[in-house]
């Protein structure tokens, strides 16, 4: 059987390439795939508790069956957020009218969304605006370039969102993701939360970008005077993290 596999990240560098063509035997599974790029990659022996595996656009397990035709993605640590993937520079989609999510590949317009967002019946509106600094461990940094899985990226997004909305007792919230180049002082990803009360707002907020972090497919790049190197990532949460693939 034939499926293709996308590469991200650090991944994409050790191979030159975002995604290849794999045949595999049938009866093949996450597990069988894993170990093949386990011995194209020495590297991947460093990452091995640290690489999520996703399956059609799904977190997947070792032991998962492949079939003809499945899309299989390498996700390293992530580092950071997305829009949709027919339309890459629309901006804000609506999420059952009290949320919006997007990647987006031009400026956030922080105030226009943040404004947006409010409503009358509103107490508190908590915002978190991540911004690209000018240094990372005293190296001068020039610029960033985020990339992401935007299908996935998309998805989870907008289910972050619903549980933030119909679970997490606030009235509206906005996660907003930009990708490719982005200078110094430029905004990278705004979280906005409207609620009631302030407790709920502030919760809800650190809760998101928190979560956002360390399980949306995102990664950053960060471009210095003297080289470029993807950014360490989040860990991911246990059980996301392909651990105990082995690699035969």
């Amino acid at each position: 059987m034939r499926v293709q596999v996308l590469l991200f990240g650090v991944l994409k560098d050790f191979l030159s390439s975002p995604s290849q063509m794999l045949e595999l035997p049938a009866g093949a599974t996450v597990e069988t795939l894993v170990g093949h790029y386990r011995r194209l990659i020495p590297q991947m022996d460093d990452l091995s508790s640290k690489i999520a595996i996703a399956v059609n656009g799904a977190y997947a397990k070792p032991a998962d069956p492949l079939a003809d035709g499945d899309e299989v993605a390498l996700l390293p640590p992530v580092s950071g957020g997305m829009e949709p993937a027919s339309s890459p520079a629309s901006g804000a989609e609506t999420f059952q009218a009290c949320a919006q999510v997007a990647l987006v590949r031009r400026p956030i317009d922080v105030a226009g969304i943040v404004a947006a967002l409010k409503a009358g019946e509103d107490g508190a509106v908590v915002v978190f605006e991540g911004t690209v600094r000018n240094n990372t461990r005293g190296r001068r940094t020039l610029y960033l370039d985020y990339e992401a899985y935007e299908e996935m990226a998309l998805r989870l997004m907008q289910e972050l969102a619903r549980q933030a909305v119909e679970a997490r007792g606030v009235r509206s919230a906005a996660l907003i993701h930009r990708l490719g180049r982005l200078e110094v002082g430029e905004t990278s990803v705004l979280i906005a939360v409207a609620a009631a009360h302030r407790a709920a707002a502030f919760e809800v907020c650190r809760w998101l970008i928190d979560t956002l972090k360390k399980t949306i497919p995102i990664w950053k790049k960060e471009h210095f005077e003297d080289g470029a190197v993807w950014a360490d990532g989040e860990p991911f949460p246990a059980g996301l993290a392909e651990k105990g693939t082995a690699g035969a």
